[in-house]
């Protein structure tokens, strides 16, 4: 055999094969390295602002009398979904059954806006009537294909009298 013969023989001929599988790869490596490292970024804030309670209800914890301060908070992320948990998730709808890519993306999302919710409530002891919206913004219109997700988190955050 030639020299570079091996490559014109054997490789090049399956690139048709070989080329979309290395494609696919990329896309899942890259995919998962981002998400894993977005998830470590908002373990490492959860727990830094685990000592700002935000809650659902406001009559059980909060009394007029010992509030100083009350304003509207709100924090908001758009985050997109990588293409091969994309085609996972289209191979997924003609089946059936759940679809867990797209799951992580809504938690990354929800998770994320109450974080810069929290962020813009530093002065606050905690966020009252904490209310979490989502929406999908497709691709393309009239396609059921979702391209990323919008998370709204909002509340009204309360700083407290001194007493």
């Amino acid at each position: 055999m030639e020299n570079g013969s091996f490559f014109l023989d054997i490789i090049l001929p399956l690139a048709p094969i070989w080329f979309p599988i290395l494609i696919f790869a990329v896309f899942y490596t890259t995919g998962k390295i981002t998400e894993s490292r977005h998830y470590k970024s908002i373990e490492n804030r959860e727990a830094m602002y685990l000592n700002k309670p935000a809650v659902t209800i406001a009559k059980q914890v909060v009394s007029d009398e010992n509030v100083e301060m009350a304003w509207l908070v709100s924090g908001s992320v758009v985050i997109g979904q990588d293409h091969f948990k994309q085609l996972l998730a289209m191979l997924r709808n003609i089946v059936g059954g759940r679809i867990k890519s797209y799951e992580t993306l809504i938690d990354r999302a929800r998770r994320e806006a109450v974080l810069r919710m929290k962020k813009k409530a530093a002065a606050a002891d905690i966020i009252v009537n904490l209310r979490l919206e989502t929406a999908t913004i497709a691709k393309q219109s009239g396609k059921k294909s979702i391209g990323s997700v919008e998370a709204f988190a909002y509340g009204t955050a309360i700083k407290y009298k001194n007493i």
